[in-house]
């Protein structure tokens, strides 16, 4: 499938360039592979981070752009990723990391690059369930920085995965949003009976 990844806006990338090209930013991130990182590290493959905020009582999602994310590719692999975010005076850079979502999000666009149809690349954040998706957008032509799941995307949540959600499967927003309404939903506290003691 043509995996169509976003461009992402200039004054991001370059705050991740320069954030490379300083020898202090990068001794004093908190990423090892990065540090010990053999050759040029050049960032790779940037997504739109977006974050489900809440589920609305009618079932649709109400998601922000948080940032872009860049993986950090030395070779032919992803060591670290950087993170953006918006200021008020523009674009800046946030930190380097690395962990399981690093590799995860590789696996999951090498995954979605062998199914068919056409998707443009995003990220999903689940904050409350600490959970992260890799999410398949049907319209490629979008703003990636804009817009909501539709019923039809698909989202791929990422390993570690929450307990019961399968990580590296896709899901149909439509089938997953559900059950996130659930996990997310609270459970009301019952009130107490009158006349029963307190």
């Amino acid at each position: 499938m043509p995996l169509h990844v976003p461009p992402a806006p200039a004054p991001a990338l370059r705050t991740v360039l320069t954030a490379l090209g300083s020898p202090t930013a990068v001794r004093e991130a908190r990423t090892p592979a990065l540090r010990n990182a053999q050759g040029p590290a050049t960032p790779d493959l940037p997504l739109p981070v977006h974050v489900l905020d809440r589920i609305t009582p009618a079932g649709t999602s109400a998601t922000r752009l948080a940032g872009w994310r860049f993986l950090i590719r030395c070779g032919e692999r992803a060591v670290a990723a950087a993170e953006t975010r918006l200021t008020p005076d523009g674009w800046a850079f946030s930190h380097f990391f690395e962990g399981p979502y690093v590799t995860a999000t590789e696996r999951a666009l090498r995954q979605a690059e062998t199914m068919t149809g056409s998707y443009q690349a995003r990220l999903l954040s689940v904050p409350e369930l600490y959970m992260l998706t890799l999410w398949l957008h049907g319209d490629c032509a979008a703003d990636g920085a804009e817009g909501h799941p539709a019923a039809t995307d698909l989202l791929v949540p990422l390993a570690p995965a929450p307990p019961g959600i399968a990580a590296h499967r896709p899901h149909r927003v439509a089938e997953l949003l559900p059950v996130l309404t659930h996990r997310l939903t609270p459970t009301p506290t019952p009130a107490p009976l009158l006349g029963s003691p307190a």
